[in-house]
């Protein structure tokens, strides 16, 4: 299977895979959704792959903490089903004395949101 290329999932995010020798891969994703932390940046990717199977995670930091992202998915019919997870270190909260903002660590059942894309082969 040749992984490398541009994927773009069901909300206009691009996975780029540059490199997907010896199993593993490289590239950056980029989301196109404007309420993500990770918006407005170019991640580097690592991940695996086997057959139809692949794997990739990236991370990044933001006026809204840090955080990171793993994906896992099959190709079928052409579209890569993936399941993704993200766990937030910290969220803005307004500040005790009531003048702006301030990052607070996330709790641990509150840190993690999980859910499906789907990405198709652009380019």
């Amino acid at each position: 299977m040749n992984w490398i290329g541009t994927w773009r999932n069901q909300y206009g995010s691009t996975l780029r895979i540059t490199s997907d020798e010896g199993n593993r891969i490289q590239g950056v994703f980029r989301t196109a959704l404007r309420d993500s932390g990770f918006f407005g940046q170019d991640l580097p990717v690592v991940g695996v792959h086997l057959s139809e199977c692949l794997s990739f995670t990236f991370a990044g930091s933001s006026a809204q903490g840090d955080a990171i992202c793993s994906f896992t998915g099959l190709l079928r019919e052409g579209k890569l089903q993936t399941l993704w997870h993200v766990l937030a270190d910290s969220k803005r909260v307004a500040a005790a004395t009531g003048s702006g903002e301030r990052l607070e660590k996330t709790h641990w059942p509150h840190a993690a949101l999980t859910n499906a894309d789907t990405f198709e082969r652009v380019e």
